[in-house]
């Protein structure tokens, strides 16, 4: 099974679902870039200094940094135009879903607005793959929930935590036998893995919502999909109301 993000490894840095590779160059640029646009440090509008003074700034070379630009262009994070040079573009134009573009976002702290987005992606997304899982599951998928339940009941740390709580709802999606839905994971997965951590991490104990996934597991064993589909609403709900609390007990102290 691939490495997926935990509350040490949320940071990672493509192609959807895939993040774009450290081991050369171009690839430096591009996680260096990317991180000060999506940090803010670059701000939309902005006009990225001149190819050449660019590439002795970040020292490489002036190829390396063309081949940067035309991943990050691709991203929606830049543009050239003539006899203007490349700025960054608006947060408006940027793949959201991209795997690296969200990687930057999470590997930020997260702000509330963006929290709340996660939520909102969540709350459309997870209680229908739970009613289809109830529907679809076969009893190799089910042994695979069971597996990444009884991870989560064992689990003595934050990140194996929340490597078994991703690993259950991917589990959950693999389940619903809909390869779009499969496929969403890839790009959802470090979006995912940031709100376990941090909804794990505002609670007194982080295993406080393994109920709430025994009632999911339970209603797709059973193959009740409204069961399954109101049990992942209330997961969701309950962990929003707990980010809402310790958001709130932030502020007061």
């Amino acid at each position: 099974m691939k490495k997926i993000p935990t509350a040490s490894r949320i940071k990672g840095a493509g192609q959807m679902g895939k993040p774009t590779p450290v081991r050369n160059l171009h690839g430096h640029v591009v996680q260096e870039l990317g991180r000060r646009i999506v940090g803010g440090k670059l701000r939309p509008g902005e006009v990225l200094p001149r190819e050449e003074l660019l590439a002795e700034q970040l020292e490489v070379s002036r190829t390396a940094l063309r081949e940067a630009m035309k991943v990050l262009s691709a991203k929606g994070l830049v543009e050239s135009r003539t006899k203007v040079g490349t700025r960054v573009r608006d947060p408006h134009f940027w793949h959201q879903l991209d795997a690296d573009v969200l990687a930057w976002r999470c590997a930020l702290m997260p702000t509330a607005d963006f929290v709340e987005k996660l939520v909102e992606m969540r709350e459309i997304i997870e209680p229908s793959a739970a009613a289809s899982a109830a529907r679809r599951c076969t009893a190799e998928q089910l042994e695979r929930l069971d597996t990444a339940y009884a991870a989560m009941d064992t689990a003595q740390t934050l990140d194996e935590w929340a490597e078994a709580d991703l690993s259950f709802h991917e589990a959950m999606l693999s389940a619903t036998n809909n390869e779009l839905m499969i496929s969403l994971f890839s790009v959802i997965e470090t979006a995912l893995g940031t709100f376990f951590v941090l909804s794990a991490r505002t609670a007194k104990n982080f295993k406080y919502s393994l109920p709430h996934h025994r009632k999911v597991l339970d209603a797709i064993r059973r193959r009740q999909p409204e069961a399954a589909r109101r049990a992942m609403h209330r997961m969701i709900a309950d962990s929003s109301a707990n980010l809402s609390k310790a958001k709130r007990q932030a502020e007061k102290g």
